[in-house]
């Protein structure tokens, strides 16, 4: 389906309305581009998920006690499951083209384990480092099963059943406006590098096009030109006499990765040994899992529009949400030291592309795996400075946004009603995790504090994540601020009827599963 531009159904009471259930990609789901260039877009696809892979472990290890060496096993190991789990979620998921890599929702439970006085008392650091990452694959192996009972067992599909276009739009929105701290921040901690790059990535993607080539390989060809001015900085002894924060976002030669990887590393289960587990831990990583579901239901939501495809059905979204509740089961097996979410980058990576191809998400997930395995080739690539990932945040985030704000087509925007959801969940989305992270950076606690350092961590890690404050807002206000026609004015009626599986055939088209497994799954 090359150029697919359907037009959706107009509304019969507005007609400025023009919405599309689809949006003019050049490559849909099921439409690859040809083999060389969906092989440099995979490539380009695993690139950006590496900032990712690498951010994670580089703040977390060293707090664990671990040294490079130990960091550096843990980004091939989270790299190798990224791969595995993108395959996983390609083949038997939703099957949209989205990467399934770390997630930013389970540091906060993460952090309370590493500070524990459990793990805090143990002075050896490489054995604290040992100690703190078998908890945290316990927590992980035990809290994965609520995520697999809630996509299986179909509850999560009845929730997602009440998302409108009106309650899609802060989610997508926020997923991407939420992760605003590893954008412009990062760019500035090297500024003489960061702004480079993110005007370098402006230029060839929005001003400078060739018969839409040049936007498909905007990062590949801006990243190196970057990356080799960043070099010569370092060796002419420009940062020679700088402070030492400044020298390791600056510095192309202190990432430490490349001597610390070996040539053929197999990552394997229980590697760190046997997990250890932990109640208390389990139920704080229980509110990750929550938050992990919520964000990977906006990213999905967001991949569905970049690749073309229809809203899906919601026990697609609801088997997705299962495996990948199988994801976060390997991850803890493995020790990949998070759980896994959809990677919001990528998604805005298909957008800026406007490839939305499976196979192409498919081969990204191979060239993990296989730079897992061969480290120092991996590490290599995995050493770029900081602020040239941020300046690619910077851009893949915004499209994300972009996307969200796009569900407002459907949606009559001059009904008060609607005008009162949309902005009163986007701003609460922005304004509570924004008070409970700036107590928590004053007190040194959040604002709920009980004896039980697992309901704070509950309550802290749902109310720091703008996504998830947005979409329950937005989802009960829509649900229960019931006026006449208010299913007209959410956009509902122009998504009823992807409600069911055979409701348009374009559903079988995108989402049926391989060797004929369709039927264990429709609802």
């Amino acid at each position: 389906m090359t150029n697919n531009q359907n037009q959706g159904p107009k509304a019969d009471d507005h007609s400025h309305l023009h919405p599309q259930d689809q949006l003019s990609v050049d490559y849909c789901i099921t439409s690859p581009p040809g083999w060389p260039e969906a092989l440099i877009l995979g490539f380009q696809h695993y690139f950006v998920v590496l900032g990712t892979t690498v951010l994670i472990p580089t703040l977390l290890v060293p707090l664990m006690g671990g040294d490079n060496n130990d960091k550096v096993r843990v980004i091939q190991t989270l790299l190798f499951a990224t791969g595995l789990n993108t395959l996983l979620q390609s083949w038997f998921g939703t099957r949209l083209p989205a990467i399934i890599g770390g997630s930013y929702a389970f540091i906060v439970p993460i952090l309370t384990i590493i500070y524990s006085d459990e793990m805090q008392a143990i002075v050896d650091p490489h054995l604290r480092f040992l100690r703190t990452m078998r908890a945290i694959q316990g927590a992980l192996i035990t809290s994965s099963f609520i995520q697999m009972i809630l996509g299986f067992s179909g509850l999560w599909g009845i929730v997602v059943r009440y998302i409108s276009p009106l309650g899609a739009a802060p989610l997508v929105g926020l997923v991407g406006l939420g992760l605003y701290s590893l954008g412009f921040p990062g760019v500035a901690k090297c500024i003489e590098i960061g702004l480079p790059q993110l005007i370098a990535l402006l230029i060839l993607s929005q001003y400078i096009k060739y018969k839409n080539k040049l936007e498909r390989y905007c990062i590949l060809l801006s990243v190196p030109v970057i990356w080799a001015y960043a070099h010569l900085l370092t060796v002419s002894g420009a940062y020679r006499h700088r402070p030492v924060l400044t020298q390791q976002h600056c510095r192309t030669d202190r990432a430490g990765l490349v001597g610390a990887a070996p040539w053929l590393r197999i990552p394997y289960p229980l590697e760190w040994g046997h997990p250890t587990f932990d109640a208390a831990h389990t139920f704080a990583m229980m509110a990750s899992i929550l938050v992990a579901s919520v964000e990977s239901t906006g990213g999905y939501l967001g991949a569905m529009r970049f690749s073309s495809a229809t809203p899906p059905p919601p026990f697609i979204l609801s088997r997705g949400i299962g495996w990948q509740g199988i994801s976060i089961l390997i991850d803890g097996l493995l020790g990949t030291l998070t759980g896994s979410t959809v990677s919001i980058e990528n998604v805005g990576l298909l957008g800026i592309t406007r490839v939305g191809s499976r196979r192409v998400t498919e081969i990204a997930a191979g060239f993990m795996i296989f730079f897992s395995l061969f480290g120092k080739f991996g590490a290599v690539l995995a050493s770029v400075p900081g602020p040239i990932s941020a300046a690619i945040f910077c851009l893949l985030f915004s499209k994300v946004v972009g996307c969200g704000l796009s569900f407002l087509q459907f949606v009559h925007m001059n009904n008060s009603r609607t005008k009162f959801i949309l902005g009163f969940s986007v701003y609460m989305g922005i304004s509570v995790p924004f008070y409970f992270t700036q107590y928590s950076a004053t007190a040194g606690h959040g604002p709920v504090r009980t004896d039980s350092h697992w309901f704070n961590d509950f309550v802290y890690v749902i109310f720091t994540s703008p996504a998830t404050v947005g979409f329950l807002l937005a989802l009960v206000l829509d649900v229960s601020l019931r006026q006449k026609d208010y299913k007209k004015h959410n956009g509902s009626k122009f998504w009823k009827k992807f409600r069911k599986w055979d409701g348009d055939a374009r559903n079988a088209e995108f989402y049926s599963l391989p060797f004929h497994m369709n039927k264990y799954w429709e609802r």
